[in-house]
C-alpha cells in the first residue's frame, strides 16, 4: 500500500513484490469485466488475460475501485467479487475521484486505468480498444476522454485501436494533433479493432517489443511527453473482415440514432447489438484481441525493465 498525495493505493502482494524489485508489470483495466462482457466469460477472460501475462515474464495489475478505495492488482477472491457486482460506475477521468469520496466500487476505462497506472508507477497497459472520435462529432463533440489521457499521461497503451464503431480517421487526426505516437506493431495498415486492418496506413511502424521498449526510453528524456499507443492487430484466424463487420456496425449505429442513445450509452448499446447480429463471434475476437495486446504489452513491459 502506498500514498500517492492524498489517495492511498492498494497494491496487491504481487504487484508491491514487482515493483518494489523493477519487474515489468502490465497494467489492466477492469471495465472490461464489469461492463464489456457477460458472467462468466468476464470472470474467465480476465484470469486467462492475468495468465498470460504471467506466462510471458510480467505481473498483471488489474485496477479497480472497491468500495472507494484504489486498488493496483486484484486477488482471484476481488476479481471474483468485481465480476459478480451489481451498480458498478464506469470510471473515466472525470468520475475516478467521484467514485473514491462516494465509496463506491468502480471499474476503470482505458483514462481512468493510465491515471491509476501511472500513479502506481506502472508504463505499460493492455487492453482491447481506445475509445475515441464518435460519428458526427462536429456537432455532438461527442470525443472520449481516452484520447486526451493519451495526450497528457505517459503511459503506453497497447490496443487494436480505436473500436471500429467510431470514427477512425477523426480518430487518429486528434491522437496526431496530442503529440500522440501511433506506431503499428508489425503492420502498415492501421487495425480495426474486430479487423486486422483498415484503409489508413500506420503513421509509424515497429516490429519488436525492443524497439518499442527504446521508444519509450527515449521519450522520456522529455518532460510532459504524453502517452504512446502501439496498435496490434488481432490475429488472423480470429479477425472479423471490415467488409463483414461494417455491415453489422452500420445497422447497430442506426438503431442507436433511431432510439436516441446518447453519451456514455452509445458505446455499450452498440456492442450489445453488434454481439446480437454476429450471433456471439464478435465478443470472441474481442477475447482474441485482449489476449493478444496482453502477449504483445509483456514482451514490452519485460524489454523495458531489462535496460530501465
Amino acid at each position: 500500500m502506498t500514498q500517492n498525495n492524498k489517495i492511498t493505493i492498494h497494491h496487491s502482494d504481487e504487484v508491491a513484490q514487482a515493483l518494489a524489485e523493477g519487474k515489468p508489470v502490465v497494467a489492466l483495466e477492469s471495465t472490461i469485466i464489469t461492463h464489456g462482457m457477460p458472467y462468466p466469460q468476464n470472470i474467465e477472460t480476465a484470469r486467462e488475460v492475468e495468465a498470460i501475462i504471467r506466462e510471458n515474464g510480467a505481473v498483471p495489475a488489474t485496477i479497480a475501485v472497491l468500495k472507494g478505495e484504489l486498488h493496483v492488482g486484484l486477488s482471484d477472491a476481488r476479481l471474483e467479487e468485481l465480476a459478480n457486482a451489481k451498480d458498478v460506475m464506469k470510471a473515466s477521468r472525470a468520475d475516478l475521484s467521484i467514485a473514491l469520496a462516494m465509496g463506491r466500487n468502480a471499474s476503470t476505462t482505458v483514462a481512468a486505468t493510465m491515471m491509476a497506472a501511472h500513479a502506481a508507477g506502472i508504463r505499460v497497459f493492455a487492453t482491447g480498444g481506445i475509445g475515441g472520435v464518435h460519428f458526427g462529432a462536429e456537432t455532438s463533440f461527442d470525443i472520449s476522454a481516452d484520447l486526451e489521457e493519451l495526450g497528457r499521461t505517459p503511459v503506453c497503451v497497447v490496443s487494436a485501436f480505436a473500436k471500429a464503431l467510431l470514427d477512425l480517421p477523426k480518430t487518429l487526426e486528434v491522437l496526431e494533433t496530442k503529440g500522440v505516437p501511433v506506431i503499428g506493431y508489425q503492420c502498415d495498415k492501421l487495425p480495426a479493432f474486430w479487423s486486422r486492418t483498415s484503409d489508413m496506413d500506420t503513421p509509424f511502424r515497429l516490429d519488436a517489443p525492443e524497439d518499442v521498449a527504446a521508444m519509450l526510453r527515449n521519450r522520456e528524456t522529455f518532460g510532459d511527453q504524453g502517452g504512446e499507443l502501439i496498435t496490434n492487430p488481432v490475429p488472423a484466424e480470429d479477425e472479423i473482415p471490415a467488409q463483414e463487420i461494417n455491415g453489422f456496425i452500420q445497422k447497430a449505429l442506426a438503431e442507436a440514432e433511431r432510439q436516441h442513445i446518447k453519451g456514455k450509452d452509445v458505446t455499450p448499446f452498440i456492442l450489445q447489438h453488434i454481439f446480437e447480429l454476429t450471433e456471439g463471434r464478435s465478443l470472441a475476437t474481442n477475447i482474441a484481441l485482449v489476449k493478444n495486446n496482453a502477449r504483445l504489452a509483456s514482451a514490452i513491459a519485460v524489454s523495458y525493465a531489462a535496460k530501465g
